[in-house]
């Protein structure tokens, strides 16, 4: 009986010392395991594993049983429970055996693998993988390296399901198997992380180097070709997740802004047969156009969904301001700012916003103040206008409030800012209601500065700019109030007049080409009135900040007399 063989077996080596074992030992040991294992009697060589007595023969000859071992499991139904013995077998084979022994048994049959039944075997052993690897102290990066290029060997040769149907489908497991070899690498991205973490000079480059590796193969295949776009009837598509968990660990690594920014990283080896290193070459120009198409061009969600994850991890404040003179990161704002103010998709436009207020958070002073000065130049919106001097405010806010020496936000530097802030775009005939968030956010600036600069200190330097301010902004727009309230009040007591002699005139309205409902004399006359009342609110914040700049030179004039 297969048993009875393998005890005795048993009985023999327990009395030998380790180095004792003999290869004829290490021979009959297999057959009697594989004989129990195909037998069926998985339970009792399961029961042998864990006897604490047998640790020893186990740590040294347990890795043969993995061949076998993974047979059977896949021999046996998903319910049956000998194949839930065989697979707490393999658990404790992870556990007790000699990790440098077992990492070989393991890849062996990853690489026996095939068609069908690839990416089964390589969930299977995925596991047991992880947990010998990090028990390998030396070599560790080699080891993994070469168990992911294994792995992605494996699945290469694999079609990538495109349809609904096939997603849904997967009938090879890629789907999936792509998931659980992302979720494997995850300790070894959190070892480099803790390693960075430790030390800014991190040297030990070789377990990075093998995850960017990883990373990029993965975008050559399968995300080079896969389909990306959310597909209805799929709550969470496979391969967006995917391409987010890669792009993840490559932000984790610090490798993802010099891959799309930069892209001076060379991960290719040196190759002295030139055809090799032409192909190297192409497979990686082929991972950094996918990287670029998921970063930037892929539908909007996607991008929504992977660039705010990768500005969390990031600090305030720990961008320099270099890198704004890369183009790819310029169009980074001025691409939400487009979607903030043309997506017809209300979310998406919330969603924009937030990711700008981050992008804006994450750069340095000087960076923070190149990119407003660069928004409010080219975003032709008076509600983004509005949002971007809402942020300097705050930005000056913290110089004058905090001990440190802030020259974007102060003195010269500022003025050159408010020069764009603090006027009317066309003087007096700038439509003020179109651009009446502009203008209350550049009246709260305005005020704010008023406040809270004492001319003495005159540390915004908007003391010395004052008049610029009057002849450019505050003047214009006094003329520029006046009429347009006339304007309206004149439309108004047009409308009323008409109404007499017309009971329920409708006005047809077309915007963006697309034909709104229609508006009877009662809607007109509530839109012109809304007008109205803004003109009085700007009014109304225009003249108590010239109230505050009247009481503050003459404090000053009678100091002075």
């Amino acid at each position: 009986m297969a048993v009875d063989e393998l005890q005795a077996i048993i009985q023999r080596c327990q009395i030998l010392e380790e180095a004792d074992f003999k290869g004829e030992d290490f021979s009959l040991f297999q057959v009697a395991g594989q004989k129990c294992l195909e037998d069926g009697y998985a339970a009792q060589l399961l029961e042998v594993i864990q006897n604490e007595k047998n640790k020893v023969i186990i740590k040294n000859m347990g890795w043969n049983l993995i061949s076998p071992l993974v047979r059977c499991i896949f021999m046996y139904k998903q319910e049956d429970d000998k194949r839930e013995h065989c697979l707490k077998i393999l658990d404790q084979l992870a556990q007790l055996c000699n990790p440098k022994e077992l990492f070989l048994g393991l890849l062996e049959q990853i690489e026996q693998a095939s068609g069908e039944q690839a990416c089964q075997t390589v969930m299977l052993l995925l596991q047991p993988l992880q947990t010998v690897l990090l028990k390998l102290q030396n070599k560790k990066a080699y080891s993994l390296g070469l168990s992911l290029a294994m792995i992605m060997n494996q699945l290469t040769p694999l079609p990538v399901p495109y349809t609904k149907q096939q997603i849904q489908e997967d009938k090879l497991g890629l789907c999936q198997c792509c998931n659980a070899v992302v979720d494997f690498t995850k300790p070894f991205v959190n070892e480099v992380i803790k390693n960075m973490e430790k030390s800014s000079e991190y040297n030990d480059m070789e377990l990075k180097e093998e995850l960017l590796k990883f990373c990029m193969k993965c975008l050559k295949y399968p995300l080079l070709t896969a389909q990306l776009e959310q597909l209805e009837g799929i709550e969470e598509h496979p391969f967006r997740h995917f391409a987010t968990e890669i792009i993840d660990i490559l932000w984790d690594i610090k490798e993802l802004i010099p891959l799309v920014f930069l892209r001076h990283k060379s991960i290719s080896p040196h190759w002295k047969n030139q055809e090799f290193a032409d192909i190297e070459r192409k497979n990686s120009a082929d991972s950094l156009a996918c990287l670029s198409y998921l970063m930037f061009v892929q539908h909007f969600e996607l991008f929504f969904f992977i660039y705010p994850n990768c500005l969390l991890r990031m600090e305030d404040n720990s961008l320099l301001h270099q890198y704004l003179e890369l183009r790819d990161f310029i169009n980074v704002p001025q691409d939400l700012v487009k979607v903030m103010t043309l997506c017809p998709i209300e979310h998406l436009r919330k969603k924009s916003l937030h990711i700008l207020q981050l992008f804006i958070d994450k750069f340095d002073t000087e960076g923070k103040y190149t990119l407003f000065r660069c928004l409010l130049k080219t975003s032709n919106h008076a509600g983004v206008e509005g949002y971007i001097i809402k942020n300097i405010k705050d930005q000056i806010h913290l110089s004058l409030t905090r001990a440190c020496d802030n020259i974007w936000f102060t003195g010269h530097h500022l003025i050159s800012l408010l020069d764009l802030v603090l006027l009317l775009p066309e003087g007096a005939e700038t439509d003020l209601l179109q651009n009446s968030d502009r203008i209350m956010a550049s009246l709260n600036l305005l005020r704010y500065l008023v406040i809270k600069d004492c001319e003495s200190d005159n540390q915004t330097g908007v003391w010395t700019t004052l008049a610029k301010i009057e002849q450019n902004f505050l003047k214009p727009l006094h003329v520029g109030l006046n009429m347009s309230k006339a304007h309206y009040e004149a439309e108004i007591k047009n409308k009323k007049e008409n109404r007499r002699g017309y009971s329920n005139t409708v006005c047809s309205v077309t915007v963006s080409g697309e034909k709104m409902p229609a508006m009877t004399t009662e809607m007109q006359l509530q839109v012109l009135h809304s007008a109205l009342f803004t003109f009085d609110l700007i009014e109304s914040v225009l003249a108590r900040v010239e109230e505050l700049i009247e009481v503050k030179i003459k404090a000053v004039m009678d100091e002075n007399s």
